[in-house]
């Protein structure tokens, strides 16, 4: 067996023997990626809540930091930081649209740069038969970013972060169960 085949099976017997995990864990993704679908715009105002505390407790963190550096020539950077994300994570609060807006235009960034790689693979790999549908999947992802961004300023960025996140969450999830069903089939085989 070469190293490459030695890794494989490694890593297909540690998997199986985590089974179960990969399973329910999948069933879990699965299940969140439904209620993100099912409630994106409650997905997208959580995502900014929670953004909001993470700001907020860095912020806190990055503080108590400042004042472990007191007397040296950070401590005023590290205040100054600190307090940013702390004002911040604040005003996410306050202003969670705002938060919304520009986790989705983070989205709409993150559309377009996957499918200008995918685009760009495509034609790397072009003397392959398939090579066309890495490129419309290039297409439709740098489409989706530029209608994303296109629709910020409406509600419809609301829907996109959630949407996505749902959809994101729940492919996960089906190809974690997935794999762990193609692991259950392989082990019975042993």
């Amino acid at each position: 067996m070469t190293k490459s085949q030695d890794l494989v099976a490694h890593v297909q017997e540690i998997l199986t023997r985590r089974n179960e995990e990969l399973f329910w864990g999948g069933v879990a993704l699965a299940a969140v990626g439904v209620a993100a679908l099912v409630f994106p715009v409650t997905a997208s105002f959580a995502v900014a809540l929670m953004v909001g505390w993470l700001l907020v407790l860095s912020g806190a963190v990055t503080i108590w930091n400042a004042f472990t550096v007191e007397g040296t020539g950070p401590f005023f950077g590290e205040l100054v930081i600190g307090l940013l994300k702390l004002a911040f994570g604040v005003y996410l609060f306050r202003h969670t649209d705002v938060g919304i807006l520009a986790l989705t235009l983070l989205l709409a960034t993150v559309f377009v740069v996957d499918g200008a790689v995918q685009v760009a693979l495509a034609f790397e790999v072009r003397p392959m038969e398939e090579w066309i549908w890495l490129l419309l999947a290039g297409l439709v992802s740098v489409g989706v970013g530029l209608l994303i961004a296109v629709g910020l300023p409406s509600k419809f960025s609301l829907v996109a972060l959630g949407a996505y996140m749902g959809i994101s969450f729940l492919s996960t999830g089906v190809a974690r169960i997935a794999l762990s069903r193609r692991l259950s089939a392989f082990a019975r085989r042993q």
